[in-house]
């Protein structure tokens, strides 16, 4: 059975963009990136919200600029190669390969897909990761903590929801950022 993941880069306060939606402090370093990319390579299909595909469609012409960082061409090819699920009630079309709409986040649905794949799925955005750990289907979370305070804007982690964390890996990067990857408390 394949796991469902939640990744997320946020500030040492707490938030994976700032008041204004920027999110430039985030931006990972090579060691990060390479990183982030050894850790995504189990993943064969993206669960997004509408905001965090349009964020992430952004992955699907890099191979098209020439001079990419080779850690820029590796996350991009694993982009082309993952299948891409996006939740939205008013995107009508998308504009990626491999990607389809769903209107509404089905729990069922999403543990059926989890049983039949042969790959890890990830949960990108905390809206849509609120409904996955509501319904006890997130088994980790990926946590890089950038040491830089935003002071408020768009939260890492869904509101409303407490769940208790075990501790399964840390890591920490020259340039100061911390990996940490937990699994739900039972």
């Amino acid at each position: 059975m394949a796991r469902l993941l939640y990744t997320v880069i946020t500030s040492l306060d707490g938030f994976i963009a700032d008041e204004d939606g920027s999110f430039d402090w985030a931006a990972p370093d090579d060691e990060v990136h390479a990183f982030i990319n050894d850790q995504e390579r189990s993943v064969g299909t993206q669960l997004l919200g509408r905001r965090m595909y349009g964020v992430l469609r952004y992955w699907e012409t890099v191979l098209d600029e020439p001079g990419q960082p080779p850690v820029a061409v590796d996350f991009a090819r694993q982009w082309l190669g993952a299948d891409k699920i996006v939740y939205s009630r008013t995107l009508r079309e998308v504009s990626t390969a491999r990607t389809r709409i769903e209107r509404e986040f089905d729990p069922e649905a999403v543990a059926r897909l989890k049983e039949s794949a042969t790959r890890d799925l990830a949960v990108g955005g905390p809206e849509l990761a609120r409904h996955a750990f509501a319904a006890g289907l997130v088994d980790e979370c990926r946590v890089f903590l950038v040491p830089y305070l935003v002071g408020g804007g768009k939260r890492a982690f869904p509101a409303g929801f407490s769940s208790g964390l075990e501790l399964l890996e840390q890591r920490r990067f020259a340039g100061g950022t911390t990996f940490l990857r937990y699994a739900p408390r039972s």
